[in-house]
């Protein structure tokens, strides 16, 4: 097998137009590395983290990484979230489920903001 899916987890929202950027990024991940890239969310739309994980573990991923596209850390991803990964483990034991740090943790996303956020007031 050796396939490695990559599921963005997001809140959700009651409009579709929220999750746009969403989609971009995963076409743009897709792009890039070939493999499973899927989208997934907390709640108000589908899929959830489970239904994902399901489908990517049918389609023959023996890895799943779950990238939580998140600014930072509030109840949902310190909470909800291991327990969601804990439930889908259990449910795919021969896939190896693991769980990033949320987006907005990491320096090359906060100096991506930072970037934009000066092209804003030139």
């Amino acid at each position: 097998m050796n396939k490695h899916g990559i599921i963005l987890f997001g809140h959700g929202a009651r409009d579709p137009r929220w999750a746009e950027p969403f989609e971009r990024l995963a076409e743009k991940l897709r792009a890039l590395r070939g493999e499973p890239v899927s989208l997934a969310f907390l709640e108000l739309m589908t899929p959830d983290l489970p239904a994902a994980v399901a489908q990517q573990a049918a389609g023959d991923c023996d890895a799943i990484t779950v990238v939580p596209v998140f600014f930072g850390q509030g109840g949902h991803v310190r909470r909800d979230l291991p327990g969601i990964i804990e439930k889908c483990r259990a449910a795919h034991p021969h896939v190896a489920i693991s769980c990033a740090t949320t987006v907005g943790e990491d320096d090359a996303v906060l100096d991506a903001v930072a970037e934009y956020c000066l092209r804003q007031a030139d």
